[in-house]
């Protein structure tokens, strides 16, 4: 996953006051809140579905996914993997990635992600609840805490994802918060539950962001978010950020695996954005 934006301050506040150049100061301040929470919150949703490839690819690898491993993503990389108890439930894994390694996408993680499980993924009513401590992607600090709770039915492998007290740091050291809940539908590869090459998942649900300077954002997926964990980036789906006077839609694509996405503010001309 990239999760690093190349729209500079500059660019941000240029692309702010060439859709407003007659409005207040007030008014092109709030455009470009807006414009930037929107992007911070689409590294928030990657950051966040980047944490649950690390996890389920060590828990398929270590056999808690309810079948043996088959294939592997590569996202582990020289991660050290602890498991206890061996026996019994609930289990902590912990996934030390200490100073940090890079994976086969260009990805580099350090520090650890921290998970207590309390029965196999897939096992409807299990929940997983995710800590991290000093852990990094890409330069990019995750906090806070994410608990997945599977509500799988008889026909649907599904979950609730609750994050709490998220928060994000910038390699620049510029942070923001980011909590809500997102339903998770898996749409692909729950008849191989060792196997998380072919798994696909679905997102709907809401979000609240807010930057260091304490202005907030609502985020509302519009249209279903898609992840392939063959695949680094949420590659499908909108998202609308809802502020006082001004609305932005998030765009993430059409299902094609690349690291782009789109911001458009009122229904103007969207502006390209590479997440890293």
């Amino acid at each position: 996953m990239k999760i690093k934006t190349l729209v500079t301050a500059a660019t941000l506040a240029a692309f702010a006051l060439s859709l407003n150049s007659c409005k207040k100061n007030d008014a092109a301040d709030e455009f470009e809140t807006t414009f930037q929470l929107s992007g911070d919150q689409a590294i928030a949703d990657n950051l966040t579905q980047d944490a649950n490839d690390v996890y389920t690819e060590a828990a398929a690898q270590n056999n808690l996914m309810g079948n043996g491993p088959v294939g592997s993503t590569g996202v582990l990389g020289c991660a050290t993997v602890t498991i206890t108890p061996l026996i019994g439930w609930p289990k902590t894994i912990v996934i030390d990635f200490g100073a940090g390694c890079t994976d086969p996408n260009g990805n580099t993680r350090s520090g650890k992600l921290n998970v207590v499980l309390s029965d196999s993924v897939r096992r409807p009513g299990s929940t997983a609840v995710m800590t991290f401590i000093n852990y990094r992607v890409n330069g990019y600090k995750k906090e806070g805490t994410v608990t997945w709770t599977n509500t799988s039915s008889a026909n649907v492998v599904s979950w609730q994802r609750k994050v709490e007290n998220g928060k994000i740091t910038a390699p620049s050291g510029n942070y923001w918060l980011h909590s809500g809940i997102k339903d998770v539908i898996m749409t692909a590869g729950s008849g191989t539950p060792g196997n998380v090459l072919d798994d696909e998942y679905t997102f709907t649900g809401n979000h609240t962001v807010t930057n260091s300077s304490g202005a907030s954002r609502t985020a509302t997926v519009l249209t279903a978010l898609h992840k392939k964990t063959a695949c680094a980036n949420i590659d499908q789906g909108t998202v609308k950020i809802q502020g006082p006077n001004h609305y932005a839609i998030i765009d993430f694509g059409n299902g094609t695996c690349d690291n782009l996405a789109t911001i458009s503010i009122d229904g103007r001309t969207p502006r390209t954005i590479v997440l890293r």
